[in-house]
């Protein structure tokens, strides 16, 4: 099994690269063949990369989230996996080249410097952790992709306003699509990390014997969802459209980028175990 391991660590960079690159010259040139074959290279990379993370927790008895880089590699699957959810859910496969170069760094980051990690805390070897944040971490990445759509959707918008056309306002979806893309890039955000909330509301008071909710990773987790809930509500009452969605996208982006780095780093009391 390790030597499989070791072969899935080198190869898997060179997936995601066939991947983007089919996605590159479906994007830009619209090669027919890129188009026809890009969805399942990105399906089969997928699926090695969770047949990966399921070696590594086999084989290491813990989940793949002890160090930076293990942590790189589940973030690579994460964009990956929610980039595909949000294909399914929309129907539009244009813009995976922007996406998933994302992954192909973070993944080649990971395969150069991840080592093999024998000895943890055994906090560290409950798999409900793992489930806990694998969720957490594919809601957050399908938050950075609606940031991303957010952004996409402005340069649209800048360049109908300016009649700056090029080779992004042509291939990249339309105003509609994109907005379209981004309520949908949140809504799979939104209830990943409900899942990963639930799970770690309900595994906190066996992981830890002092505790408490008022954490501030936790409140800084809640603030988050509750950006995101109420973000999602108002769009449902047609209360939010266009740049509004777009606002909402690229914010609650920020917001979690500073839960995920300050808040954790600097005070949170019991997510640094590592």
């Amino acid at each position: 099994m390790k030597m499989i391991i070791d072969v899935l660590t080198v190869i898997l960079p060179f997936f995601y690269l066939v991947t983007v690159i089919a996605y590159g010259y479906a994007f830009i040139p619209k090669k027919p063949a890129a188009k026809k074959f890009k969805t399942p290279l990105l399906i089969t990379t997928i699926v090695v990369h969770l047949l990966y993370i399921i070696l590594r927790t086999i084989y290491f008895v813990h989940p793949p989230i002890i160090s930076v880089f293990e942590i790189l590699s589940l973030l690579a699957f994460s964009i990956a996996a929610s980039y595909r959810i949000i294909e399914i859910r929309t129907g539009i496969k244009n813009t995976g080249f922007l996406i998933l170069l994302l992954s192909l760094i973070f993944q080649t980051i990971s395969s150069l410097f991840i080592q093999d990690l024998y000895e943890v805390n055994p906090i560290l070897r409950n798999n409900l952790l793992g489930i806990h944040v694998l969720s957490a971490l594919i809601g957050y990445s399908a938050f950075t992709i609606s940031a991303v759509y957010g952004l996409m959707y402005l340069l649209q918008y800048h360049n109908l306003k300016t009649n700056t056309l090029g080779i992004f306002f042509d291939n990249l979806p339309n105003l509609e699509r994109l907005e379209h893309l981004t309520h949908n890039a949140i809504t799979v955000g939104f209830l990943l990390l409900t899942i990963a909330i639930i799970i770690g509301v309900a595994w906190l008071p066996y992981a830890f014997e002092e505790y408490s909710f008022l954490d501030p990773k936790l409140l800084g987790t809640l603030l988050v969802w509750i950006m995101y809930g109420v973000g999602l509500f108002m769009i449902k009452l047609g209360k939010r459209r266009g740049k509004q969605i777009m606002k909402l996208a690229i914010s609650g982006f920020l917001v979690s980028i500073f839960s995920l780095t300050i808040i954790n780093l600097y005070f949170s009391s019991f997510h640094n175990f590592f």
